[in-house]
């Protein structure tokens, strides 16, 4: 998703901020206020450094999509004269909150997949001294989440619905990372594992509702639309957008340019079932399968070149722009069906940040 490019700021000492602008300058003051301010015991003193690097390490650096959509869907939930600087506020933190959710969440991931970098610099696990320790430093990325909720929504009527919000999300993602490894076991290649079910079924999970569902649901609540039947509307149009943005995650992986997604695609090498790879399946011929089976998964260079020369055989690129405008199109006639009562900006915004983007 590309960078929020919302101008509706604001009005703070004297000039107009973006929300992207006021999302930043809250970062520093919410690390003060977890390491500095929530305990104050000395002897914690190390813990509370240690979890100061791995915040301002793992926190920023991100487009910071999933956060700033908290306040964004906010906005066309709300009339701007009824938003005070208090709920612009708490929105920005709710935010903040899942930014560090996914801090933890690709902490634990990079470590399962051995991945390399992360967002232009090398994973957390891989910095010198971190190691496994990188383990606890996810838990403390998660258990933080909840402190800043309690500390900041605490007294709304909408923070119960904020909390099981968040430990639901968390738990489907969970489960869709066990689907996610359980199909492709290090050294066990099974292509028979790689089919559109299973596949869609993983990105559901594994993705779509806590980088979708997860920050319109909770603006949604913050504007007290709690009601059942526009959750599940939202749901129906956000896990499908879900989809996509992973199917194009997949894309990226093999064919973006590390230079400018940040990181270094290993899809391949980790057995991944990605989009790519049940697509290809399925168009193939049986000695190209033959081909697919002897390279798939394995770690030398020389075997990642020949899938890719065998995607690049089978159009994968061409075949992935029609996927990209035929999800786009199918996208559009789902907010007309299923958005009636809430603002198609909502989830226009969110398409026009994902679609066509290049990192």
């Amino acid at each position: 998703m590309g960078d929020s490019t919302c101008n509706n700021g604001l009005q703070h000492q004297g000039s107009a901020k973006t929300d992207a602008q006021l999302f930043d300058e809250q970062f520093e003051e919410m690390v003060t206020e977890l390491t500095q301010k929530d305990f104050t015991d000395p002897v914690l003193a190390d813990a509370l450094n240690r979890l100061k690097d791995v915040l301002q390490y793992n926190a920023p650096g991100g487009k910071r999509n999933r956060g700033l959509s908290v306040i964004s869907s906010l906005r066309e939930f709300v009339p701007p004269s009824e938003l005070s600087h208090d709920t612009v506020q708490r929105a920005i933190l709710v935010g903040w909150c899942i930014e560090l959710l996914q801090a933890f969440l690709l902490v634990a991931d990079d470590i399962m997949d051995a991945s390399l970098t992360r967002r232009g610099q090398p994973c957390w696990y891989k910095k010198e001294g971190v190691g496994l320790d990188a383990i606890n430093d996810a838990f403390l990325l998660e258990g933080v989440v909840y402190r800043i909720l309690r500390r900041h929504c605490r007294g709304q009527a909408y923070y119960t619905h904020l909390l099981e919000l968040f430990t639901e999300s968390t738990f489907q993602t969970e489960l869709g990372q066990a689907l996610d490894l359980m199909t492709a076991p290090p050294n066990q290649i099974d292509l028979n594992r790689f089919t559109m079910e299973r596949y869609k079924a993983i990105v559901k999970y594994k993705t779509a509702f806590y980088s979708f569902y997860l920050p319109v649901a909770s603006a949604m609540y913050m504007a007290g639309i709690d009601s059942e039947e526009e959750h599940n509307n939202a749901k129906h149009i956000l896990l499908e957008m879900g989809e996509f943005f992973q199917i194009q995650d997949d894309y990226l992986d093999c064919f973006g340019d590390p230079a400018v997604t940040g990181k270094i695609g290993t899809d391949i090498q980790d057995n991944k079932c990605s989009w790519l790879v049940v697509t290809a399946l399925g168009v193939m011929t049986p000695e190209q399968r033959e081909e697919l089976q002897s390279c798939y998964g394995r770690h030398d260079d020389g075997s990642v070149q020949r899938v890719k020369a065998l995607y690049d055989t089978l159009g994968m690129p061409a075949l992935y722009r029609q996927h990209e405008e035929e999800s786009y199109q199918r996208l559009l006639k789902l907010i007309q069906c299923h958005s009636q009562n809430l603002p198609h900006a909502v989830f226009l915004n969110f398409a026009k940040k994902i679609y066509k983007r290049n990192k």
